[in-house]
């Protein structure tokens, strides 16, 4: 199913994407109607629209592929901050669900996107769409170069980082307020503020090597070759095969994934394939040397070490903790 949605204004695309799968609305939710899935669409709008939230936490049996057109006014640079897979899942599911790979997405508001909604795959999702001078009131005075890029940078961009204990807190406070629904827009907004702290804490970790504006066809390649990493994992990258595949050079590869990511092409697939990893051992049980072999190793001590790297204990450890 394909939807296609116009975000005019910074107007947002909730309600027009609720319209259009058929959701109900109770107060400030919108709840997904049981024959497309399950879940609801929620957020609030703050001092004319500078800063947006919306929290996605659903999922869909049908796959949706959702054609987003922005169409911003002339004084309006917003900067987007999609914060995905930061939400827990449901105890109890009538069916298994794919999670959402947890990472931050930052990018300009003006580069339109098509972004895939995979059948029952359960979207955790906080999106936050903030104004680039509401930005520079609170990080004006970092002068790391992606912030300064960020802030300044005329031309398109993305940036993408992972995702800390520290938001995961901050987005469960975000879906559970703890306040009186009374006060719960202006906690919100607060725990937005925190959020951002908490992204600009880890982008500011990374090397301070000058960056580049990117095309939007560098963007669609550099995200092509993700979902590749993504979709094998028993395979290690090959840089040369991937750089013909979205028709692009080598060094040009690197240095845009790198500038993407804060990581080269092989550590980020090994970070994706140590957090399958531990998915694998924790919510489908699954045995270390079953775990290794899915995911290419052929030597499991060599698994277990790079295991300990990326998450901190050994396969069998965090398996039974």
């Amino acid at each position: 199913m394909k939807i296609s949605v116009v975000d005019k204004h910074g107007s947002g695309i909730a309600l027009q994407f609720a319209k259009a799968i058929g959701a109900t609305v109770q107060g400030r939710y919108f709840l997904v109607p049981e024959n497309k899935g399950g879940g609801y669409i929620t957020g609030f709008s703050w001092g004319n629209n500078e800063l947006r939230l919306m929290v996605r936490n659903y999922y869909l049996h049908e796959e949706i592929q959702l054609d987003r057109t922005n169409e911003l006014a002339e004084d309006q640079d917003d900067i987007v901050f999609l914060i995905s897979g930061v939400l827990p899942l449901p105890v109890e599911q009538e069916k298994q669900l794919v999670p959402e790979q947890a990472s931050v997405l930052i990018c300009a508001h003006a580069v339109s996107s098509v972004l895939t909604m995979p059948s029952n795959t359960f979207f955790r999702s906080i999106t936050m769409a903030v104004s680039r001078k509401y930005l520079q009131k609170f990080f004006g005075n970092l002068l790391h170069p992606v912030v300064v890029s960020i802030l300044e940078a005329k031309g398109n961009f993305v940036y993408e980082t992972g995702i800390s204990p520290e938001m995961i807190k901050t987005a469960s406070e975000i879906l559970h307020p703890t306040v009186s629904e009374s006060l719960e827009s202006h906690f919100c907004k607060l725990k937005c503020e925190e959020m951002l702290c908490y992204i600009f804490a880890l982008l500011i970790q990374r090397d301070s090597a000058p960056t580049s504006g990117m095309h939007i066809d560098d963007i669609k390649a550099v995200y092509a070759i993700k979902l590749r990493l993504q979709s094998q994992l028993d395979k290690a990258p090959n840089i040369a095969l991937l750089a013909r595949e979205v028709h692009m050079s080598e060094p040009k590869l690197r240095k845009l994934f790198n500038q993407t990511f804060g990581k080269n092409v092989f550590e980020y697939f090994q970070s994706m394939r140590m957090q399958q990893a531990a998915r694998l051992l924790k919510e489908q049980k699954l045995t270390v040397s079953e775990v290794g072999y899915q995911l290419g190793f052929t030597n499991l001590s060599h698994f277990s070490r790079v295991f300990e790297q990326h998450i901190g204990m050994k396969p069998k450890k965090y398996s039974a903790s």
